[in-house]
This record gives structure tokens, sequence and C-alpha cells, in this order.
């Protein structure tokens, strides 16, 4: 005797991404309609997002000009230190308005508003071990003059 063929219920996916919703039915047995039918998800998926991803800029014209400070903050034996907390401020202030970390190179950058203006960059050391266990001592705060917008490459060094 024939068994009666027992019925599968379709499996359903829906993709809601960027107001887009599209639902398919898949059945099980069928690897080939499968992979169909997430590759056409994908591709919904990559226009729907692409279209909410192209937003036209925003009125007010082009980027605000800027000055960049870059430096490289080197240790007593004239290596590259990471992880050194570096510290910007200007000339007038008591405190430092912008802060970062050294990068693996010793790397450090600051976007600073355009202008004639003078700025200090130093070191804060609080806390920092070289890897031998032996601490540093800050050296000078770097003086830094900026007339526009320009680079300005500095060299922070550590005692």
């Amino acid at each position: 005797m024939w068994k009666k063929k027992r019925k599968r219920k379709p499996r359903t996916v829906t993709i809601p991404n960027a107001g887009c919703s599209v639902v398919f039915s898949a059945r099980r047995s069928s690897a080939f309609r499968v992979s169909q039918i997430l590759l056409i998800e994908l591709l919904i998926g990559w226009v729907c997002l692409g279209s909410a991803g192209a937003r036209p800029r925003p009125e007010g014209g082009p980027e605000k000009p800027y000055a960049l400070i870059f430096g490289t903050v080197w240790g007593p034996s004239n290596a590259a230190l990471y992880a050194v907390r570096v510290k910007l401020r200007r000339e007038g202030d008591k405190k430092a308005k912008w802060e970062q970390y050294s990068d693996r190179r010793g790397e450090f950058a600051f976007r600073v508003p355009a202008g004639k203006a003078t700025y200090y960059v130093s070191a804060d050391l609080k806390g920092y071990k070289l890897p031998d266990g032996s601490k540093l001592q800050a050296g000078e705060d770097v003086k830094v003059d900026i007339e526009n917008d320009e680079r300005s490459d500095i060299g922070l060094h550590l005692k």
C-alpha cells in the first residue's frame, strides 16, 4: 500500500531593509531554489541599502577648511612609542581641548580650525610604563604655529 505523502510547509523568508519588505517561499528539498532565493534577497537588500545610503550632501557648501597637526612620539632610545596620551591646547587655555593616543607607529594627528593660532602639544604619561618597566618623563611642550589651512609635522621627544 502506498503511504500518504506528507505535505511540507514552505519556509518563509522576510527581508526588512530600509523600508523594503519582500517575502519568498522556499521548499526545503530544493537546494537550488533556496540558493536562488538567497541571491535574490541579497540583491534586493543591496538595492534597498544602496538607495538609503545614497543621500545628497547637506546644503551648506563644501567642507570647512582645517589645519592638521601631525606628529610622532619618540622615546629615550629614539624608538617610536605607541599608546601614549597626547594632549593639545591653545595658547591662552590652561586645559587641553583635544586628546588622542599615539598609534602603533607612534603617530598622532589633530584636526584644528584653519586660521592664525598657536597650539601646544604635550604628552600625558600618567600611568604609562615602558615594556621593560621603567617610567618616562615628559619633555617640554612643543609649540606649533598655524597660519591657515596647512599641515604641520612635529616630533614629541620623551626622556
